[in-house]
């Protein structure tokens, strides 16, 4: 019998951890040892515990961080005694400026950290929302039902949704049907409008990519549009997320787009586009264009799955393949003209 809460590992033969041991043996082996128990002709392994490992790139970014603090620190102080040494009211003004610049750095670290905290607020409700779902639990529906509508309570455009949830959550006894009222109440206005910002920043993307005579300009273009369209979604869906959170939430769908193989995709829908005979009225450059919006609408709908508060369950997920018509409508009126 083995125990169910240890994982699977793995182990070399001739490791010199390797120990043979009964029962009662078991507990005198060596330090961090790979023990094999034999117990009624079955083994059950114990992998050693994994060492920590120190954050030395944390540790060294900290400290870098606190050096440049601590010097920026130091010439202002200088600065305004240099102010004072020449006049008093030279002084007054620097120490003046000095103080209202600590206030505003002060206030944007507030607001990075508030938005750091809203983006894991709303990942929590996903995996809250994805147990209950799992677990069918009445009282954890409840209870975020209770945390959406707080969360989505400064999103006018779901005054009605937030109206027909409060009064029917009562209503429902099954935690999964909690969580699907929720979705349909909440989440369809705002996946509309989601849809609506990535294929706006696919078409911009696109004509831009199309017609700029420079790559860096495209590469630009690129960075500035993903930033704007997953700032907006983050909004969208209640994130409201700082510089550091957008940067964090680029980095997120950046990885699962290399992971999901988001290149492929965009080639299998080309290929698609192909097949029905639309991009041979197309030029080397308007291809391009049409390959980088289907890439940036490729990352707007990983965004979406990020910020999202709740998964799709209820609702469809939004497909790239959906969208294509729609993005190569413009295309298509100039070819047939």
């Amino acid at each position: 019998m083995t125990d169910a809460r240890r994982k699977p590992a793995v182990f070399a033969v001739d490791d010199p951890r390797l120990v043979v041991a009964d029962m009662g043996e078991a507990q005198r082996t060596p330090a961090n040892p790979v023990v094999v128990t034999d117990i009624a002709n079955e083994l059950v392994t114990v992998a050693p515990p994994a060492g920590r490992r120190l954050p030395w790139g944390t540790l060294f970014w900290s400290a870098m961080s606190g050096l440049v603090l601590m010097a920026l620190g130091l010439a202002v102080t200088h600065l305004v005694e240099d102010l004072y040494a020449r006049a008093p009211w030279l002084g007054a003004l620097g120490f003046a400026l000095a103080f209202i610049a600590a206030l505003a750095l002060m206030g944007v670290i507030l607001r990075e950290i508030f938005g750091l905290a809203r983006l894991t607020t709303v990942e929590a409700l996903r995996q809250r929302a994805l147990a209950v779902i799992e677990s069918d639990d009445r009282d954890g529906g409840r209870a975020l039902v209770t945390d959406m509508l707080s969360l989505t309570k400064r999103i006018p455009r779901l005054a009605r949704g937030r109206a027909r949830l409060a009064d029917h959550r009562g209503d429902i006894i099954d935690g999964r049907d909690l969580v699907r009222l929720a979705e349909r109440e909440l989440m369809s206005p705002l996946d509309g409008e989601a849809r609506r910002l990535v294929l706006a920043a696919s078409k911009r993307v696109s004509v831009v990519t199309a017609i700029s005579p420079r790559a860096a300009i495209d590469m630009i273009f690129v960075l500035i549009n993903a930033l704007r369209m997953v700032r907006q979604l983050a909004v969208l869906y209640g994130g409201r997320p700082g510089a550091l959170g957008v940067l964090r939430l680029l980095r997120q769908v950046v990885s699962h787009l290399a992971v999901t193989g988001g290149v492929g995709v965009a080639d299998s829908v080309v290929q698609q586009v192909i097949g029905h005979g639309l991009a041979t009225r197309l030029s080397a450059r308007l291809g391009e264009g049409m390959v980088n919006g289907l890439l940036t609408a490729r990352l707007g709908l990983l965004t979406i799955d990020l910020v999202r508060p709740l998964p799709f369950h209820e609702l469809p997920r939004p497909a790239l393949n959906d969208l294509v018509g729609t993005l190569l409508r413009p295309s298509e009126e100039g070819g047939g003209a």
